[in-house]
C-alpha cells in the first residue's frame, strides 16, 4: 500500500531540552515547537498508555510511521498528529504529514526530547497521532457470502491480538470479534503489532450469547479450535461465511462456545510444546481456510 518501511528507523536521540520552553518554528504554517515535558498535550498523550484514560476519552495513541500513515490512509478520526522533525528520517512520511496538514489535520511539532517522553519505542520514529476509537457493534459488521471473521475469547496478550489483526488483514478477513474479558485492541502493544492494519480491520466487543445469535441470524459456519479438536485443520470442510473462534492459550474456549461449533479443529503437534502461540495458530488456520475456499 506504500513505500514506507514497516519498522521504525534507528535514529539518534533528540537534543536535550529544558522544560517550559516553546520555540517559534518554521517547519509548517503557524507551528510552534513544543519543548516542555509539562505541556498539556504531552501529558494527555502519556496518559493514553493507561486503558482507563483511553476508555474515558475514546482516544488512543498510535506511534510510528506505519500506524500513523495507515490511520491517515484509512481516514481514521485523527485528532492531532505529533511530529518531531528532529527524529523523523522519512521524507515520504514528512510529506504525507504536510499534505494532511494542508487539508486541515492538526499537527503539533515537538522537539526530539519532548517526543521521547511520549514514545514507547527504543528508537522513536518522531511520528505519532492521537486517534479516536471506532467503537463498533455486531450489527455494524457487514456479512457477505464470502466473509471470514475471527472471534477471540479471553485473550489477554495485546501483542498477540495485534498480530492476529495483521493476519486477518492479510487474508482479507471481514473483522474481529472480542468476546468477554479480552485485551484492549487500542493498547500500544496491540497497535504496534498490527502495523497499522487495525485501522482497516473492523473490531467489535461483544458477548458469547450475542455472538451465537448473530452467527445464527447470518447462517455462518462456526469453527472452534482446541488441542482436542475432532478434525485436523487440514481435513475439515470449511464453508463461508464463517467465524474462526479461538480461546486463550491457557484456558481455551468455554464449554458454551466449544459445543456450539459446527467444526472442531486441532493443529497437530509432534514436539515437546503443548500448544502453539495463539497468533501463530490463527495464521495457520486462516491461511488453510483461505486455501480451501480459494479466493472467494
Amino acid at each position: 500500500m506504500g513505500s514506507f518501511s514497516s519498522s521504525p528507523p534507528t535514529l539518534p536521540p533528540g537534543p536535550s531540552d529544558s522544560p517550559a520552553v516553546v520555540e517559534r518554528g518554521t517547519a509548517g504554517p503557524g507551528s510552534d515547537i513544543i519543548r516542555s515535558t509539562a505541556n498539556p498535550l504531552l501529558k494527555r498523550a502519556r496518559k493514553l498508555r493507561q486503558r482507563k484514560h483511553r476508555d474515558g476519552t475514546g482516544t488512543f495513541l498510535a506511534e510510528g510511521v506505519q500506524p500513523v500513515w495507515q490511520a491517515l490512509e484509512q481516514r481514521a478520526p485523527v485528532e492531532v498528529i505529533l511530529l518531531s522533525e528532529d527524529l523523523l528520517s522519512s521524507e515520504a512520511a514528512l510529506e504525507i504529514v504536510r499534505e494532511h496538514e494542508r487539508r486541515g489535520v492538526t499537527v503539533a511539532r515537538l522537539s526530539g526530547g519532548a517526543f521521547a517522553t511520549i514514545a514507547q519505542r527504543e528508537h522513536p520514529s518522531g511520528l505519532a497521532a492521537i486517534v479516536g476509537m471506532d467503537r463498533l457493534a455486531l450489527d455494524d459488521l457487514e456479512v457477505k457470502e464470502t466473509s471470514l471473521f475471527v472471534a477471540l475469547h479471553g485473550v489477554s496478550n495485546p501483542g498477540n491480538l495485534g498480530a492476529i489483526v495483521r493476519t486477518v488483514d492479510a487474508v482479507s478477513g471481514a473483522g474481529i470479534l472480542l468476546i468477554g474479558d479480552t485485551t484492549d485492541p487500542w493498547h500500544p502493544s496491540a497497535v504496534k503489532a498490527s502495523m497499522g492494519t487495525l485501522f482497516g480491520v473492523p473490531v467489535c466487543r461483544t458477548s458469547s450469547e450475542a455472538t451465537l445469535k448473530w452467527r445464527e441470524r447470518h447462517r455462518m459456519q462456526l469453527i472452534t479450535t482446541s488441542a482436542a479438536g475432532e478434525d485436523s485443520y487440514v481435513s475439515a470442510g470449511y464453508l463461508l461465511p464463517a467465524i474462526a473462534l479461538f480461546g486463550s492459550e491457557g484456558e481455551g474456549l468455554p464449554d458454551q462456545l466449544e459445543q456450539a461449533g459446527d467444526l472442531s479443529v486441532r493443529i497437530p503437534m509432534s514436539g515437546a510444546a503443548s500448544s502453539l502461540n495463539l497468533a501463530v495458530s490463527a495464521g495457520v488456520l486462516l491461511y488453510e481456510i483461505k486455501r480451501v475456499v480459494g479466493d472467494a
